[in-house]
């Protein structure tokens, strides 16, 4: 008789962080799983590592195979980007769809859409970090059956807070401890309910925590924690940890005596070294370089005095991007002023006063709040109207830096004709290597990823960008310092945790030995593990490997 598997994911939840926790004595649940059990460690992609991993973790492949590179979509035919959310799955189905007549159970997975054909139930978008989907179940009346039963989640697409804020970071932990509870009663209700094949689910809210209470942690590695920490006695990072391993020891007391339990994160987080660099500095780098002797955020020289690091303005009712768009380089000295002190209610409504400009420059995210553009928060988007002016451009990212060349044929505008696509990208990634942090003096970027080997290179399934760039990943930068386009920065700090490439995989059930570890492994065999473990044919399509298998738990080597 096949056992069942219970699998649960920590969603960005780094392993290094969670070791470290579990070797003080704490999540005593997952400590148990990492003692008691067969543990490893996971890598995911290095690029495009923060919008991939649950559709390579659903798919069993990478993002070359499906084609899925970010919920944001850049079109070339017209300079626009699009949210298309989550993958569609018509070409790679889940791998849970792919289990015959086994009986399923998927709650709450990000990226996960209720699909058709799938035997069992499915909850999508009940709670989940950006789930990318809408909120529905099948059956069509279980959602509201258990948000009848045991609440909504309060945080549901509104998770986040100011990270200079106190009382609103509070507001965000108690709504993900409320969060984490009632997912807790809904997991038990569902394996009360029958005795599942599988039964899969995610805690969305190890990314949340993550992304907005780093500079939280005692002790964190983030600037702000010296002015934000000291204001909390406690620890609200591993106080969210710990409701989430009360939650998971809660939910194993439904789980049958002969299951598989795997416990696993699809990647990490760490202190936030690709915000800024991928969504402000970027940008405002390629429109310094195409329109030369122009500024249009944080203007700076190289050499002059550094500036103390923005950390009292963004109240709530302003927002981060409003204190960002309070960096706009002004030439008219009053106005500069004016920008910098006055809040932007009052100075927008003066601002007329001071005529347009004719300099090329970055459109203010308000009017294109008012347009109805998609993604007007993000800074790339505010030079979107020069972009047929410009060689190159950033592209709108939650993750590394993307970069798309203006090309002749593709781009409806494009100036860099095909024979010079290389040599403008080697230009690029030259320029890009001279970027150092102004305040170590240390390289910004760690590595560049060429996306097509020439401009005639026009797969469907080829991302968007042109060049990606990861960056440094020692410390969180605010200016940077470039000899070509000069100082950019400071700048205000964004969400104080970023993405890393580390993930884990924890198993215990029949035949697993205390201490055994599993080798080292990559997102993509998550699948594969989930389906060895069900005793499933795992389809040649799967890039991935299992690490360990039904019944005896030999690892897979």
């Amino acid at each position: 008789m096949n056992k069942p598997v219970i699998a649960i994911g920590l969603d960005a939840a780094d392993p290094a962080l969670l070791e470290r926790w579990m070797a003080q004595g704490h999540l005593k649940t997952m400590r148990r799983f990492k003692e008691g059990g067969a543990y490893g460690r996971l890598k995911t992609f290095d690029f495009y590592r923060a919008e991939t991993p649950w559709t390579t973790f659903l798919t069993g492949c990478s993002p070359n195979t499906t084609g899925y590179w970010s919920p944001i979509k850049y079109h070339g035919h017209n300079y626009t980007v699009e949210e298309i959310e989550a993958y569609k799955f018509d070409e790679y189905r889940p791998f849970y769809a792919l289990a015959g007549n086994r009986r399923v159970a998927v709650v709450d997975v990000p990226q996960a859409p209720v699909l058709e054909g799938i035997n069992g139930v499915q909850v999508s978008a009940w709670g989940a970090h950006s789930p990318q989907t809408p909120s529905e179940s099948s059956p069509e009346e279980l959602f509201q059956e258990l948000v009848a039963r045991h609440g909504e989640h309060p945080l549901l697409r509104n998770d986040e807070a100011n990270i200079l804020d106190l009382p609103d970071l509070q507001r965000l932990q108690k709504g993900m401890e409320t969060g984490i509870a009632r997912r807790a009663k809904i997991c038990r209700d569902l394996l009360d309910r029958e005795r599942w094949d599988l039964f899969l689910t995610v805690f969305g809210e190890a990314h949340v925590v993550g992304h907005y209470c780093w500079h939280m942690m005692h002790p964190s590695d983030h600037p702000l924690y010296k002015q934000m920490g000291a204001q909390y006695s406690g620890d609200m990072m591993l106080e969210v940890f710990e409701a989430m391993d009360r939650a998971i020891a809660e939910i194993l007391e439904k789980a049958p005596e002969d299951a598989y339990v795997m416990l696993f994160s699809a990647h990490g987080m760490g202190a936030n070294i690709m915000d800024i660099p991928s969504m402000i500095l970027l940008p405002e780098f390629l429109f310094r370089l195409n329109f030369p002797g122009k500024m249009g955020l944080a203007p700076g020289k190289v050499g002059s005095p550094l500036k103390p690091s923005i950390t009292g303005r963004h109240p709530r009712k302003e927002g981060w991007a409003s204190a960002l768009w309070n960096t706009k380089y002004e030439p008219n000295p009053l106005k500069s002023f004016l920008r910098q002190n006055l809040p932007s209610r009052y100075f927008n409504r003066i601002e007329p006063l001071f005529g347009n400009s004719s300099e090329p420059g970055p459109m203010s995210p308000f009017e294109l709040f008012h347009q109805g553009q998609p993604q007007c928060f993000q800074p790339a988007v505010w030079y979107k109207h020069l972009w047929p002016q410009m060689k190159a451009f950033a592209i709108p990212t939650f993750s590394e830096g993307y970069i798309r060349i203006n090309l002749q044929g593709r781009e409806p505008s494009g100036i860099v004709a095909p024979s010079e696509y290389n040599s403008l990208c080697d230009e690029i990634i030259e320029k890009l290597y001279r970027l150092r942090d102004a305040r170590t003096g240390k390289p910004m970027v760690k590595g560049v990823l060429r996306t097509r080997k020439a401009a005639a290179d026009q797969d469907p399934k080829l991302p968007d960008a042109d060049i990606v760039v990861t960056w440094q990943e020692e410390c969180v930068t605010d200016t940077v310092d470039s000899p070509d386009v000069g100082r950019i920065g400071p700048v205000p700090y964004t969400r104080t945790g970023s993405h890393r490439a580390d993930g884990f995989l924890a198993i215990q059930g029949p035949g697993v030995a205390s201490g055994t570890k599993l080798p080292d492994g990559h997102s993509l065999d998550l699948a594969p593990t989930i389906l060895s473990l069900m005793n499933v044919a795992i389809p040649p399509h799967f890039e991935g490997k299992p690490l360990a298998q039904a019944p005896s738990m030999a690892p897979l080597l």
